[in-house]
């Protein structure tokens, strides 16, 4: 697990959520993408970030001091574990929607069934034999 962090943004290598600087009055106040409208300072937006990481790990849901370690990255940054959780997984859903939303799209519209276009013939309709069929 990676975090990258330049003047601006703090991204991770196994997680698509992100933090970024806002332009606000010259202070540096950060932003997570995984929790709108709480506004960060950069400690708490690396917090989030290796929160986002540690959930994001499926080998620590069993491991008690892997959950603490959760526990102590959401309460620095005000919230409870669940919430993190919840709201991780409706970005999850959100992405999983869109990318679906958008594979409907690009694959168009879903193919009809075409009939044939020839005439049925029925008993009462007199049929026509080519001459070559009939000389066999």
């Amino acid at each position: 697990m990676t975090l990258y962090a330049t003047d601006w943004t703090i991204t991770s290598d196994i997680t698509p959520e992100w933090a970024i600087r806002m332009p606000q009055d010259g202070s540096h106040v950060w932003q997570l993408s995984w929790l709108p409208g709480r506004l960060l300072t950069r400690e708490q937006a690396i917090i989030g970030m290796e929160l986002d990481e540690l959930l994001s790990d499926p080998d620590g849901v069993y491991d008690d001091y892997h959950l603490s370690l959760v526990d102590d990255r959401a309460e620095r940054i005000g919230i409870l574990r669940e919430h993190a959780i919840i709201l991780l997984a409706r970005r999850i859903a959100a992405r999983l929607h869109a990318a679906q939303a958008h594979h409907a799209r690009r694959a168009g519209p879903p193919a009809r069934h075409c009939r044939a276009t020839t005439p049925a013939i029925s008993s009462t309709t007199p049929m026509t034999i080519p001459k070559a069929a009939q000389q066999l």
